[in-house]
């Protein structure tokens, strides 16, 4: 029998499952003098449940003890007592629960003690009124219904950021234009963050279009519809934080401005592209857009996110990188044979490896990657992989900044001498990265030694003023006592320019070597320089 609200007077014995426990739903119903008991019965098989779930680091057995340490805390108020009761479950059952071995002992005892069994389990509601024993369902999470988070977020807001003891916060604006706001002037509390937190859980497992990513000890990443969400407390965090993020604005690839030329290299030969940019540079949003314009094109497209936050077409399958390793992912894509894979986003040497594996057996891939110039992007697969395989993995670079396309780069490969040296037995591959829309070339890729160079062709081509010297190549070697500086081209005499200042001239070791000892003057003003990133070059 299915109890509503207006027929409730005083229950005498009420059975909560873990579902209610989680969510909180009687502490919150009891505030709201919705409900009154005289005697609230917990299954010994629910704490296990909870102990189980906060062993494995997940927040929902925390949130559990939570809400029991609070219904103890308001027997006194509301006047009723807590009791336990029913038999610890074995291991087995344990390991059963998500399967309703632990719901069905819940039940059992709600039968046994012709009680009134409490519940946010649709699913348990429903058995319980089939075996007929009187149920209260309180779904935590109403379809249709506002979250409790939402209230904070109006048009043009990014992203609202929830703190404990601080103002609720909003990062408004657009890309490159952001600015923070206060939302209220009333400071969060811990209880006011479970709670939140507690609603995020339940209704990332609930509502349609949403999902926990991953939940563990410290922190929660879940989706919930267009909103992605980090939750994270103790021990991870010093307080609770939940950090809510949204798309603010979807666009098409025709909204970016592209030249021709461009628009036909990602239409056509685009095959190993990096969406490169700084965080809230609107990456993503491009990677969306692209997507977007390959399916439209009846092209085979899948996504690998973590988390899966990207708004894409029905037609394109979104693979999570938190629920699948990256072997059994890389099989996943080879079997499905997809013309496109967006990568979103590549960070450490697993995804670097599986990007490149992907375009070398012949997909289509378009990878977002953090960097804060262009040429960043590129260099992050440098030690990753073999320098002459660099153009058949990546043959375009794409950099965002402020929502815009602001450079694109085309790679290829050849043999030459690399620019700046003269001698011919100096000819090796180079990759030239080059400005797409104009081919000039902008840098140089290439094995000098055991060393790996990326030479800036524009800085070779810049000479000093009128009179004086020609900028050096250089790199440079490092150890506790000195520096030395290896030159490419012979020379006698070198003056050390930090900063555009002159700071001294020197004589070179044999013509190729400078030797700078770390105490003296002139080290230590190197050293400066290099820590707080001023130009040091030679002459």
């Amino acid at each position: 029998m299915l109890i509503r609200w207006k027929k409730i007077a005083k229950l005498s014995k009420l059975i909560p499952d873990t579902s209610a426990i989680i969510n909180q739903s009687i502490s919150e119903q009891l505030e709201a003098k919705k409900i009154s008991f005289s005697e609230l019965i917990v299954h010994r098989a629910l704490l296990s449940e909870l102990e189980n779930q906060a062993n494995q680091g997940k927040d929902t057995g925390f949130l559990g003890f939570n809400e029991l340490k609070l219904l103890k805390e308001l027997s006194k108020k509301h006047k009723f007592k807590i009791t336990h009761a029913g038999d610890t479950p074995s291991l087995q059952q344990i390991k059963m629960a998500k399967r309703g071995a632990i719901d069905e002992m819940i039940r059992n005892l709600a039968l046994d003690e012709n009680g009134t069994l409490f519940t946010s389990d649709k699913v348990q509601a429903e058995v319980a009124q089939v075996s007929d024993i009187k149920v209260i369902y309180v779904a935590s999470v109403q379809v249709g219904g506002k979250l409790t988070f939402e209230k904070y977020f109006k048009e043009g807001y990014m992203s609202v950021h929830l703190k404990q003891d601080t103002v609720p916060r909003a990062k408004a604006g657009s890309p490159g234009q952001w600015e923070f706001l206060d939302l209220a002037k009333k400071k969060l509390k811990e209880k006011d963050l479970e709670k939140i937190s507690s609603e995020i859980v339940d209704a990332a497992r609930t509502l349609e279009h949403s999902f926990l990513e991953r939940s563990k000890r410290g922190h929660v990443i879940a989706q919930i519809r267009k909103y992605r969400i980090v939750i994270t407390r103790p021990p991870l965090s010093d307080a609770w934080e939940i950090t809510i993020v949204r798309p603010v604005k979807k666009l098409d690839l025709s909204e970016y401005q592209l030249s021709q030329r461009v628009q036909k290299r990602l239409s056509g030969r685009a095959e190993g592209m990096l969406i490169a940019g700084s965080p809230g540079s609107g990456k993503s949003t491009f990677a969306q857009a692209l997507a977007k314009t390959y399916a439209d094109s009846n092209k085979v497209v899948k996504s690998l996110e973590s988390p899966r936050d990207m708004q894409l077409p029905p037609s394109v399958t979104q693979y999570s990188l938190t629920k699948a390793s990256h072997n059994e992912l890389r099989d996943i894509l080879l079997l499905t044979r997809p013309d496109y894979t967006i990568y979103d986003e590549v960070r450490n040497l697993e995804d670097f490896s599986l990007f490149a594996d992907l375009r070398l057996a012949g997909v289509g891939m378009a990878g977002v990657v953090h960097a804060s110039n262009p040429i960043d992007s590129i260099q992050r697969f440098i030690g990753k992989i073999e320098v002459g395989m660099i153009p058949s993995i990546i043959d375009t670079v794409i950099f965002i900044k402020e929502g815009q396309v602001q450079k694109v780069y085309g790679l290829r490969m050849g043999v030459k001498v690399p620019s700046g040296l003269r001698e011919k037995d100096l000819a090796r591959p180079v990759v030239d990265i080059y400005d797409f829309d104009t081919e000039e070339l902008e840098y140089e890729i290439y094995s000098f030694g055991d060393s790996t160079v990326v030479m800036p062709i524009k800085k070779l081509k810049r000479k000093s003023k009128k009179g004086s010297n020609t900028e050096l190549r250089w790199r440079m070697l490092e150890n506790s006592k000195f520096f030395e500086f290896m030159f490419f081209t012979p020379t006698k005499r070198v003056s050390v320019v930090i900063n555009n200042i002159l700071v001294t001239k020197l004589p070179v070791q044999k013509g190729r070597s400078l030797r700078i000892m770390k105490k003296s003057s002139l080290g230590k003003e190197i050293k400066h320089a290099l820590r707080n990133r001023l130009e040091v070059r030679f002459e």
